[in-house]
């Protein structure tokens, strides 16, 4: 697999010990060696991000055919004629070099867990909603990788997904959503099965997000989104150090700004992404962009969300650039876009042909910079050992999930949707048997007292005069999940999540329970109504959302100024 690769049983005997809290990230953390307190990765991948669809936007760019009002007109049909040869392999050479294309793309499984993603509800118009996980790998595989992102110590360790962003395109195609999750993510890891029939299990203890990668290739990464978010992911995009130095050669200068000058270096001035720049703008490519996409010491408080600001701004600057057409109209630039994408990309075997990936170009097109959206998962700081480690905010956090599983734009602007109703249910509300569970308990935290019954008593006021509490299960639930074992209880479990304001996306359909089972979960620790109520369309100030036409310059700390 080149330098993306996660196989090999070498590679996958080094995870045997993930369920220990953080896994063994110490040295990640803050170790001089690590090219950045660990995050080279992560600001890797989110290059990998923006490399990713820059290189999706170079390709829908170029089936453009708006010709010019003057003699360049000729010169744009010469242009469009390329093109639909490297796009279409029309025959002959054009073939050739389509298939050479599609041969450099790598493709890996969607996803290893065991549960099976929920399928999209279409919205009035019949359209569905499309989510992209894009995945940054720290990999040091391969000399090219090893020299940028350094830390000698990590050389043939397996890769982690240092960098994780998910691209929701709204289905009627009027705005994006991008959220990102911090790499010091504290979750449990579900099951994974890799594809050569390794068995992760699933963790008992939380670990950290990007541990995921590990557990037999971005697949893992795949689920364990889906089991912290309930969100149905489409497709991945993975790249790694490498394949953003590439892409950012080929896309071209990218502008960024900082307040004051800036060395990024770690603690005795060792580590650091490098970068140095003076105050103001610059426009940055190759391996200054990776160094800006790195960085965590020097911009702000040198947290890993600052760096998730930074790469933000990126993004948005990069899109802006693209969209000037100035890199687009030079067949050249173009082939050599096209090849450091697909040279630089693994992505699931839904994505792996040129065409599809110039489909998929297509649509993210439709949306206007100023509908793009870019957030950071609300989150808090542990305690103890996970001290340093970030855990979602609760009710926060389940806001900014369910605004995307439902489809809500996070710009606060109306989207055309249709609603997901509740089926009717199948018995009396009186009639329906539901056993509730305390799975308040965090790693960081133990259970609150009397949860179960609290919420019992709010189901039975609500008319569910059969609800009772489960004392003998309160293992940790991160989200208030409601439970049923068959179809024909399905209506049944959704009157008790309207009973209660739990969003419909919540009721599951599991093996594991014999009836109605309710796990009041980490995100409703407090006593009242379920945190996030239903028709709520607010995006919660904590996510720090920025607009895709937001020009931001990036807030320098003294420290690292020169």
């Amino acid at each position: 697999m080149g330098r993306s690769s996660v196989s090999g049983e070498g590679t996958r005997s080094r995870v045997r010990h993930a369920d220990r809290p953080g896994g063994d990230e110490g040295r990640y953390e803050d170790g001089a060696g690590d090219g950045d307190g660990g995050g080279g990765g992560r600001a890797s991948g989110d290059a990998g991000g923006p490399g990713r669809r820059a290189g999706s936007r170079g390709r829908s760019g170029r089936s453009s055919r708006r010709a010019p009002k003057s003699g360049k007109r000729r010169a744009f049909r010469w242009i469009s004629s390329v093109l639909a040869l490297l796009i279409l392999g029309a025959g002959g050479a054009g073939y050739l070099y389509y298939e050479h294309l599609n041969g450099n793309i790598r493709k890996e499984d969607l996803t290893l867990g065991d549960r099976r993603m929920a399928d999209h509800k279409a919205n009035a118009a019949g359209q569905t909603p499309l989510n992209i996980l894009l995945i940054g790998s720290d990999a040091r595989d391969s000399a090219e990788n090893q020299k940028l992102g350094g830390a000698k110590e990590t050389f043939g360790s397996p890769p982690l997904a240092d960098v994780q962003m998910l691209l929701h395109l709204s289905a009627d195609r009027s705005n994006l959503s991008v959220v990102s999750m911090p790499r010091d993510t504290m979750l449990k890891m579900p099951k994974c099965t890799a594809p050569d029939g390794e068995v992760f299990p699933a963790s008992t203890v939380d670990v950290q997000t990007n541990q995921s990668l590990r557990r037999g290739g971005p697949g893992c990464t795949v689920a364990a989104w889906y089991e912290l978010t309930g969100i149905r992911i489409d497709h991945f995009m993975m790249i790694d150090f490498a394949g953003v130095v590439s892409m950012a050669d080929a896309i071209g200068g990218v502008p960024v700004c900082v307040t004051a000058n800036i060395h990024s270096r770690g603690a005795n001035g060792r580590g650091g992404s490098g970068l140095k720049m003076e105050a103001g703008t610059h426009s940055v490519q190759g391996e200054q962009a990776l160094q800006w996409l790195r960085t965590r010491y020097g911009f702000e408080d040198g947290s890993d969300l600052a760096r998730a600001k930074a790469q933000h701004q990126y993004m948005n600057s990069m899109v802006r650039q693209l969209r000037k057409g100035t890199k687009l109209t030079d067949p050249a630039k173009l082939m050599n876009l096209a090849e450091a994408a697909t040279t630089a990309l693994t992505v699931d075997k839904g994505l792996d042909t040129v065409k599809k990936l110039y489909d998929l170009a297509e649509e993210l097109k439709k949306v206007p910079t100023k509908r793009i959206t870019m957030s950071t998962m609300p989150n808090v700081y542990g305690t103890g050992v996970n001290a340093g480690r970030v855990y979602p905010k609760a009710g926060d956090a389940e806001q900014l999930f369910r605004m995307v599983r439902e489809d809500m734009p996070l710009d606060g602007k109306a989207s055309k949707r249709k609603k997901v109703e509740p089926k009717d249910p199948s018995a009396p509300v009186g009639e329906i048997a539901v056993a509730v569970r305390n799975g308040t308990a965090t790693d960081a935290l133990g259970p609150v007292s009397g949860r179960a019954g609290d919420v019992e008593k709010l189901l039975k006021e609500s008319g569910f005069a059969k609800a009772t509490i489960d004392p003998d299960n309160v293992a940790g639930s991160a989200r208030t999940a409601i439970l049923y074992p068959s179809a024909d209880l399905e209506g049944d479990a959704q009157a008790v999540a309207k009973a209660l304001g739990v969003p419909v996306s919540q009721v599951k359909r599991s093996t594991d329970v014999s009836g109605i089972s309710l796990a009041v979960g980490a995100d409703w620790r407090e006593d009242g109504a379920y945190p996030v109520s239903k028709g709520t369309e607010k995006t919660p100030e904590s996510a720090g959302a920025q607009n895709g036409e937001e020009k931001g310059c990036m807030e320098v700390d003294p420290k690292y100024s020169w």
